[in-house]
């Protein structure tokens, strides 16, 4: 059962782009936490046999955001009744401040807890006991909705830009066009792969690179 994407801002760093930009078509390191350690156990296990990282497990809320703020997981996958602070409370801190899309695996699925993930960085909603197939697959669902979400929050938000916006987002191009001698579509390509990587608006990236010439340079 997954739920429906939500609005919240993103914003974390940035580094500079290079003639190598990949964009990830699904997660490599996923965080998991869950306060029945035996749990959390048998979800490790199944993310790593399934080709995932595992980050932690943690066993309450406080524990899974400082985590998720020193280890920046790909995903974070989240109990919802643990301790300290719950599972929904740490996924809208997750995403808010610091980009991480969130799935939920949980044996509740009260209507409120589901609307509630639906608004605060929540991109799937998956039952207890969940096999590692349903996992697998939920995983997988979740990841491209967060995917759909950031290309839709780049689409909207450059056919929103302002005159200026557009003019400095056409500077940061020809800076790439010149410096790294591509075409016009590649340049514009480049931007927007890493506004998706980097989980930023695409005016944020153009400044960026505008702001820091000689960085962008060396690379």
């Amino acid at each position: 059962m997954s739920v429906g994407n939500c609005n919240d801002n993103l914003s974390t760093s940035i580094s500079p782009i290079n003639n190598s930009d990949v964009i990830a078509n699904s997660p490599k390191r996923i965080l998991v936490a869950d306060d029945e350690h035996l749990v959390a156990t048998g979800i490790c296990a199944s993310l790593t046999d399934l080709g995932y990282q595992v980050v932690g497990p943690t066993a309450d809320g406080e524990e899974t955001i400082k985590l998720c703020q020193r280890e920046k997981p790909d995903l974070a996958l989240l109990d919802i009744r643990m301790p300290k602070t719950n599972g929904l409370e740490a996924a809208k801190t997750i995403f808010k401040q610091y980009g991480v899309p969130v799935m939920i695996l949980s044996a509740y699925s009260d209507p409120e807890y589901v609307s509630t993930a639906a608004e605060i960085g929540v991109f799937g909603f998956l039952l207890k006991p969940a096999s590692q197939d349903h996992l697998r697959v939920s995983i997988e669902v979740a990841w491209r909705r967060y995917q759909d979400y950031i290309d839709n929050g780049l689409e909207i938000g450059f056919l929103k830009q302002r005159l200026d916006d557009r003019k400095t987002i056409e500077q940061a191009k020809w800076f790439i066009v010149q410096r790294k001698g591509n075409t016009e579509p590649e340049a514009m390509k480049m931007l927007q792969k890493q506004a998706r990587n980097s989980r930023r608006p695409l005016i944020e990236v153009a400044k960026s690179i505008l702001d820091n010439v000689e960085i962008f340079a060396e690379n």
